[in-house]
């Protein structure tokens, strides 16, 4: 048998990653000690337990550490589909109860979120409204999604991931007036998450703590959204945004790269969310 070469065309995507002909942007925040989060949720910190010089080895080496404690919806992060239930039902009629006994959810946990390479969209619905940042308690609908596509060119469909900018990181450094427990934070409304579900999306994310709208003086105390996505439709929701790079650079159409920790059993994961364009 005469022996043949095998040659296969160079890789397309590991040609253009490695070429200079890509750029990528962040679309998330640095975890620092002490930033905002849900009051529902432990906040995070990080610390040094090993200090240079608290040890040296023979040869003069030394090394540092840390210690790091955050709730699983801290920072930059994605909700896994056990994260909410309606009427103790998970996604698919899953039972929550009984999912989640042990401590940790047999079923539907953050292992499961899957590692995110998609068409990813960006609706900047400020730049829409000729404003910097949407008011505090502001709704977004289902038409200010819809002008924000029509502005962008773009159409959502299934298998994308659509992030929603309302301008409310530029507050991230302010947690009171961010998290908005008086004044309410702006969001998607039922009719804006139905528009996304209709779409077949499989993740949406926004630039605010809860992603959805948040009226003055309810804080999370009853969250629609979250139902309509990840419960009747098993879409993951992405929080704590920073879409503000993304919108100065005019961004509307991109390849999304995010990859969830696999925590089994758990209902969420920080990420480190970013969008590849061309240089």
């Amino acid at each position: 048998m005469t022996e043949q070469t095998v040659t296969t065309a160079p890789d397309a995507l590991l040609h253009a990653v490695t070429s200079s002909d890509v750029d990528t942007v962040e679309l998330g925040h640095p975890y620092t000690t002490g930033m905002p989060c849900s009051p529902n949720h432990p906040g995070f910190r990080m610390t040094l337990i090993r200090r240079h010089g608290d040890m040296v080895r023979p040869d003069g080496g030394s090394a540092s550490n840390e210690i790091i404690v955050t709730g699983g919806h801290v920072g930059t992060h994605v909700d896994a589909l056990s994260h909410v239930s309606h009427c103790g039902k998970l996604h698919g009629d899953i039972d929550a109860e009984e999912a989640q006994r042990g401590g940790r959810f047999s079923e539907l946990g953050a292992e499961n979120i899957p590692f995110m390479l998609r068409r990813g969209l960006l609706l900047d619905v400020p730049r829409v409204r000729g404003v910097e940042t949407l008011d505090a308690g502001q709704a977004v609908t289902e038409q200010d999604l819809r002008d924000a596509a029509d502005a962008a060119g773009v159409t959502p469909r299934r298998g994308d991931v659509v992030l929603i900018r309302t301008g409310w990181a530029r507050y991230f450094d302010d947690a009171q007036r961010y998290l908005g427990q008086q004044d309410g934070v702006p969001g998607a409304d039922v009719s804006a998450a139905q528009w996304l579900a209709d779409a077949g999306i499989v993740a949406a994310g926004a630039d605010t703590t809860a992603f959805e709208h948040i009226p003055p003086g309810k804080g999370h105390s009853v969250l629609p959204v979250h139902r309509v996505l990840l419960v009747e439709n098993g879409i993951h929701i992405i929080e704590h945004l920073n879409l503000e790079d993304a919108s100065a650079r005019g961004l509307t159409e991109f390849t999304f790269v995010m990859a969830p920790l696999r925590i089994t059993g758990g209902t969420g994961s920080p990420v480190r969310p970013v969008a590849v364009v061309p240089a």
